[in-house]
């Protein structure tokens, strides 16, 4: 394999957002961060400040971008909006209060809770379309940066979908993914020979124990994972 050809991949998840605290399904919803987003974001930004950063993309939506900027607080890059990586697109689901899913739409929620790979809202995207959509998404960022650093900006499903994609190569095991915390980091690292290396999953230790949202019944929160 030729080393000079590998990418690293930093793939993050944006901030809390409006959504996360009600909280309600954000989906494509463009909301913003909140003053605990923020406050994460500002550690985030420390953690990348000694990381060499050849590029920085985000999905071009407000917390997606609030958070790939202080990414790229000490490294003043280019910052480059790819419209694929954005949230899955929930359909009638959107701006509906979480607590409120299970008696508004109960056989969906049903499969979103125990057969997640079949999940569609209503009028909405197939988690089969999130899971191919990203996986074309960062492997076409990754090949367009062969040797470089990159950092990718993107949201929790949309986040989950790609790591099953890297780590199972199987949209079945995406219950074995789990969710992010807001700010997790994931390392990976791609090369035209091997294709896609999970290094780390869902690392939250940038973050002080207040920071850190949560525990949710209906989403999961996840710790963080080495892959090794």
């Amino acid at each position: 394999m030729n080393n000079a050809a590998v990418t690293t991949v930093y793939l993050i998840r944006h901030g809390e957002a409006e959504g996360n605290v009600l909280p309600y399904f954000q989906g494509t919803a463009d909301t913003k961060l909140t003053e605990k987003g923020r406050a994460q974001v500002a550690y985030l930004a420390e953690r990348f400040r000694e990381i060499p950063l050849d590029a920085v993309y985000y999905s071009p939506w407000h917390r997606a971008k609030e958070t790939a900027e202080a990414v790229n607080k000490y490294h003043d890059l280019p910052l480059i909006p790819e419209y694929d990586l954005h949230e899955i697109n929930g359909g009638d689901w959107e701006g509906v209060p979480v607590v409120e899913l299970c008696g508004k739409f109960p056989a969906e929620f049903e499969i979103w809770k125990n057969r997640i790979w079949d999940f569609q809202a209503p009028n909405g995207e197939k988690m089969t379309q999130v899971y191919q959509r990203m996986a074309e998404a960062v492997t076409r960022i990754a090949k367009a940066n062969p040797g470089k650093t990159i950092a990718v900006c993107s949201h929790g499903c949309a986040i989950r979908n790609f790591l099953c994609y890297a780590e199972f190569d199987d949209i079945t095991r995406l219950n074995d993914v789990g969710w992010a915390e807001n700010t997790a980091v994931s390392q990976l690292t791609y090369d035209a020979e091997s294709g896609w290396r999970l290094v780390m999953k869902n690392s939250a230790s940038h973050l002080p124990k207040e920071l850190l949202s949560a525990d949710n019944p209906a989403w999961a929160a996840d710790r963080e994972e080495d892959a090794e």
